[in-house]
């Protein structure tokens, strides 16, 4: 026999997906325009008032970005991917281990260093933009790949979040690992990396999308086309084809494809570790 929910509820259940449905409309629909928009005739672009779903749907747009001669995606796409893999996978790497560290040994001035990098979230990039240029070029890699890598690879907020979930796992796991004679960095890669699978994942997709979305550096330290990145060649194929907002709207829709694919296959993680947050 069915169960008869309380109408007070129900309203409130009804209430609340109405507001749902409503803010993922507004958020979705700027995208979904961009998208329809990307299959528009530049002339139906240019057309006041503007339409939303395209009158003469057509492909032109994609197929003159994919087959234009003086871009070359494959190229400029390598070089984006193997700056936002490297930097996400160090940076994981860097931040899961300190944050174990911190979390579980004690040692002179640990709180102050801790203070050191959790001061650097106050920071903007601007402030300390041209150290690190001056850093950058005394370290010989400008125009390089590892100039967008490298000084990218500290991450106050990374670290923070790797030491509240180490902090969280019991350390009757880590002592019985010692007396069994495990390493200190055999705890670490065994016991305590894949515990912080969900928080990884999540802090992976931050940093790649960073990565991948970043244009202000690689402005300053890239300077040969065939080391352009993604922000790099919309910025530039704005410039060039401004006149057709139908090709760069193609090209916007191109590079976000890495985007999706990274958050479809880590999306398990996400959910996990809200869940987990949530019942902390």
């Amino acid at each position: 026999m069915l169960k008869r929910l309380n109408p007070f509820v129900l309203l409130s259940r009804s209430a609340a997906y109405i507001v749902l449905i409503a803010g993922l409309t507004f958020t979705l629909l700027p995208f979904i325009y961009v998208m329809l928009a990307s299959f528009k005739t530049n002339a139906e672009l240019m057309r006041v008032p503007p339409t939303f779903i395209p009158e003469t749907p057509t492909l032109d747009n994609y197929t003159t970005v994919l087959t234009d001669p003086d871009i070359s995606l494959t190229r400029i796409f390598y070089n984006s991917g193997i700056v936002a893999i490297a930097r996400t996978f160090l940076t994981l790497l860097i931040s899961s281990f300190a944050g174990y560290i911190f979390a579980r040994y004690h040692f002179t001035g640990k709180n102050l260093f801790f203070g050191m990098i959790l001061a650097q979230l106050m920071i903007p990039f601007q402030v300390v933009m041209i150290p690190i240029y001056l850093l950058t070029v005394k370290m010989r890699l400008i125009d390089t790949l590892w100039a967008l890598v490298i000084p990218m690879l500290i991450d106050a907020y990374g670290i923070f979040v790797a030491k509240q979930f180490v902090e969280s796992l019991p350390g009757e796991v880590m002592e019985a690992a010692r007396i069994d004679g495990a390493s200190e960095f055999g705890i670490y890669w065994r016991i305590v990396l894949p515990q912080l699978g969900p928080a990884l994942a999540s802090l992976g997709i931050v940093t790649f999308m960073n990565s991948w979305n970043d244009y202000l550096w690689p402005l300053i330290v890239i300077t040969s086309p065939e080391k352009r990145t993604i922000p790099l060649l919309l910025v530039w194929y704005s410039t060039q084809h401004g006149a057709n907002q139908g090709r760069v709207l193609a090209a916007s829709i191109i590079t976000l494809i890495p985007i999706f694919i990274v958050y479809f296959l880590a999306q398990r993680w996400i959910v996990e570790q809200a869940t987990q947050s949530a019942f902390k």
